[in-house]
């Protein structure tokens, strides 16, 4: 069983990357469950609009997952109650449209739990993320409630997901990181079984600031005459992970960073 994690897909250069390829690597790859973080795909750079979704399903992803842009395209506040397989992260102060969690059938028939969290530090304000991971563990079990379980921790500092990573070693088969966009050097398999990466980067341009136009950004900064941040549009990069998973624990045997494509790939 192998699960594709891709990290912050990030505007039309990363969406276009997804539906041009992502067939063909899940083929080549050997891929059986494909999990997006989808919450920077909408063409300004936040949030996810209800075609971007079917259009990401309708080319191979089973599972999207976001973060703290979930709402910044109106239009998906009715879209995620009637889709299950696009996730909010659960620790979103209640009530909210959606939910944080879902159960899937893959085609072999095992069932994939997936977890979608964001962290508190340097973050939008939402329930504390390590309160509503040790409720969720109460209840929920691998191997008995679902085969796998992956899960999204969407957050700013490395030390909280590091944290969360070791919180739930032994409990799932992947902890990875998304929203800072740059993919990290520390994929790995922790103490009891769990696959783990730090931040899975992402899909999109990378000759950028983490995805946005580079020229502008550089005026934001240098504070000179600019404008709001807007997607880069050149050849995108897809970043994420490559869990092979233990069918008879529900842990790892093996993690690999993946990358494909445009400058990260020239490297």
């Amino acid at each position: 069983m192998r699960i594709l994690f891709l990290g912050d897909v990030v505007g039309d250069a990363g969406c276009s990357k997804i539906v041009l390829n992502l067939f063909d690597q899940i083929e080549k790859k050997k891929i059986d469950f494909v999990i997006v973080n989808g919450e920077n795909a909408a063409k300004t750079g936040v949030g996810l609009t209800k075609e971007i979704c079917k259009n990401f399903f309708k080319n191979g992803v089973n599972v999207i997952t976001t973060g703290n842009h979930v709402w910044d395209q109106k239009e998906i506040m009715n879209y995620i109650d009637n889709e299950n397989r696009l996730l909010r992260p659960k620790n979103l102060f209640e009530p909210s449209p959606g939910k944080g969690f879902e159960i899937f059938i893959t085609e072999k028939n095992f069932k994939i739990g997936v977890l979608n969290l964001m962290g508190n530090v340097f973050m939008k304000k939402s329930d504390d993320a390590f309160e509503t991971a040790k409720k969720f563990l109460d209840n929920h079990k691998l191997k008995e409630n679902y085969d796998f379980l992956v899960v999204d921790f969407h957050g700013e500092i490395t030390s909280e997901k590091n944290a969360i990573g070791h919180f739930f070693d032994g409990k799932a088969t992947l902890v990875v990181g998304t929203h800072t966009h740059i993919p990290t050097n520390d994929a790995r398999i922790l103490k009891k079984g769990t696959a783990y990466q730090t931040d899975a980067g992402m899909c999109g341009d990378y000759n950028s600031v983490i995805g946005m136009d580079m020229n502008n950004s550089l005026k934001r900064f240098l504070k000179k005459d600019s404008v709001k941040h807007f997607p880069a549009e050149g050849e995108a990069s897809l970043s994420g992970v490559i869990v092979d998973c233990n069918i008879e624990t529900g842990l790892a045997n093996k993690i690999e960073s993946y990358i494909f494509g445009g400058q990260l790939n020239n490297t």
